[in-house]
């Protein structure tokens, strides 16, 4: 019997297992990122907002400081007074709505140009049919959403 039969027989078998191993990587690479979802085109940054709120009376007036320009239409306002919610939320805009005094000013009122932006103030009055009442002292909380993110919170004391 020849030695060099047998010295071939290991060698081979190596090859073939090497071979195994990469058919091996190779289908089950093939597989996984076949199964990675494309990329989707990436949302856009968003760009923080700034708004300010200030109490005089049963007046609330908003100042938007900086940030890009605001659909007011596409905006939930929310407001709460000592950490209890209104029982009527300002529907933005509008000209009469339950709990408040009719007129909001500024980008609020339904006759604006329906664009809230930077340096523009819109107020609105607390009807006393509304609860909690503004009283001086109380701490008032304003949440500005739109598409149910929240933009903006932001508190004062009355």
């Amino acid at each position: 019997m020849s030695t060099r039969s047998r010295g071939v027989a290991p060698a081979v078998g190596v090859v073939l297992l090497v071979a195994v191993t990469v058919v091996l990587a190779a289908t089950v690479g093939s597989v996984a990122f076949a199964s990675v979802p494309e990329a989707t085109e990436a949302s856009p940054t968003t760009t923080p907002v700034a708004l300010s709120v200030s109490v005089s009376g049963d007046r609330l007036t908003f100042t938007h400081r900086a940030g890009p320009t605001l659909a007011v239409d596409e905006l939930t306002v929310h407001i709460s007074v000592d950490g209890t919610a209104l029982d009527h939320q300002p529907p933005v805009p509008f000209f009469s709505a339950t709990g408040f005094r009719p007129g909001p000013t500024g980008p609020f009122n339904v006759a604006s140009d329906g664009q809230w932006s930077v340096g523009e103030t819109a107020s609105v009055q607390i009807a006393t049919t509304n609860d909690p009442s503004l009283v001086a002292g109380a701490r008032v909380t304003v949440r500005v959403s739109s598409d149910e993110r929240v933009l903006a919170q932001f508190s004062t004391t009355a």
